[in-house]
């Protein structure tokens, strides 16, 4: 989540610091969302980070350097977590961008609104994951969530706090897209931030679209952009390779699934009239982003459970800076069709994705169907019929 417009090219230097870092502040939560990665519970659970804790947390965020990376304070629910307000206010008298991660429950009152504009919250995220009722609460797991959902958003919105809606991308809600657009643009949110699903937690269960259907959703999401709001994606970073391609002119493919949604986008939103509001900061797990999990365990993203130190006993900026495994992703060394890939820099794959299906984060990204002339060159068939190794990660017979 960015208070800020993401389209703007970054110059923070990603090797020295983050631009984001989510602190889950607690695994409570009173919902039961599908595809949440935390299994959240009812209360907290033991080891959470303690108010002190938390303090020195904040005091590691600050230890970045300018320009501070944004805190995020998610969940669970952060409303749940007590001395929510306390480290808000320690946040914030240090300079630091910080923005909330709450759930549409009755701890989202008018009270804690207005104490969000008093406390100076850059942002605030809410979820909604599909146009009907049916949809989303089955998703959330909450009967009744979708009613309350779009009030929330449009009190968060005309208290005059910038409003991120963020949506998870899946087989059951795909069709709905172009209505959430509509329902996003309606209640006055700044950003649109698209999630695309990675089968960790509750999320082994669902069902993840189609690498092709990844690619079409993308097109969609560029025209999305020109509605008014900005559009980023999390685990989707091959996003930006869209992009770049239809600045460039190149045309939108013309599947079925894409001119379904651009037509219906059309139909509910006119021809796209506004500026292009697309995120290309080159951000990617482990690369100007950083997870703490609410026992102080460090992660490259939220979607990526591999734990590279505690901010108990190692600073984070440490953690972030030194540990080989995020230089690595930084680096883009990487194998597979995003090892040489033109865009690696650029997008560089969801390295969740990889290691949920790989259980290699440096592995490519299964959910991207571009073939990368490189790749595709390596593998053409040699003088004795084998498939040549330049670039690639070995020599396949062919056929095989």
């Amino acid at each position: 989540m960015s208070p800020h417009d993401p389209t703007a090219v970054s110059k923070v230097n990603f090797d020295q610091r983050s631009m984001l870092v989510f602190w889950e502040v607690t695994r409570a939560c009173q919902l039961a969302c599908k595809h949440c990665r935390a299994n959240a519970l009812a209360g907290a659970l033991p080891g959470e980070l303690t108010h002190e804790q938390g303090l020195d947390l904040i005091d590691q965020v600050a230890n970045f350097g300018r320009p501070y990376p944004i805190l995020v304070l998610t969940g669970g629910d952060c409303l749940l977590r007590p001395d929510l307000w306390q480290l808000v206010a320690a946040s914030r008298a240090h300079g630091i961008p910080t923005a909330l991660s709450p759930s549409v429950t009755p701890q989202l009152t008018p009270e804690a609104i207005q104490r969000m504009v008093d406390s100076g919250i850059n942002a605030v995220s809410i979820s909604l994951d599909g146009c009907r009722p049916e949809t989303h609460d089955g998703v959330r797991g909450i009967k009744g969530h979708y009613a309350d959902t779009l009030p929330a958003i449009r009190a968060l919105s005309d208290a005059g706090i910038t409003v991120q809606i963020n949506t998870t991308v899946m087989r059951a809600n795909v069709d709905e897209l172009a209505d959430v657009a509509r329902l996003i643009k309606d209640a006055g949110a700044h950003i649109w931030e698209v999630f695309f699903l990675v089968h960790v937690g509750r999320g082994v269960a669902e069902g993840a679209i189609s690498p092709e259907e990844h690619e079409d959703v993308c097109h969609f999401l560029y025209d999305a952009s020109q509605h008014g709001f900005i559009v980023r994606t999390v685990e989707a970073p091959f996003f930006r390779r869209v992009v770049a391609w239809r600045q460039e002119g190149r045309s939108a493919p013309a599947t079925a699934t894409y001119r379904r949604l651009s037509g219906r986008l059309t139909e509910v939103l006119g021809e796209p009239a506004g500026r292009i509001r697309a995120q290309t900061a080159r951000t990617r797990d482990g690369k100007g982003i950083v997870f703490v999990a609410h026992d102080g365990e460090v992660t490259p993203a939220g979607f990526l459970p591999l734990p590279l130190g505690n901010v108990k006993d190692t600073p984070l900026a440490q953690i972030y800076r030194d540990t080989l495994l995020l230089r690595d992703i930084r680096a883009s060394r990487f194998s597979g069709r995003c090892g040489v890939c033109e865009y690696a820099d650029l997008c560089g794959g969801s390295r969740a994705r990889a290691y949920a299906a790989h259980a290699d984060p440096l592995a490519e990204d299964p959910a991207c169907g571009y073939q990368p002339p490189a790749w595709v060159a390596a593998r053409q068939p040699s003088a004795e019929g084998r498939l040549t190794t330049e670039g690639a990660d070995e020599s396949i017979p062919v056929g095989r």
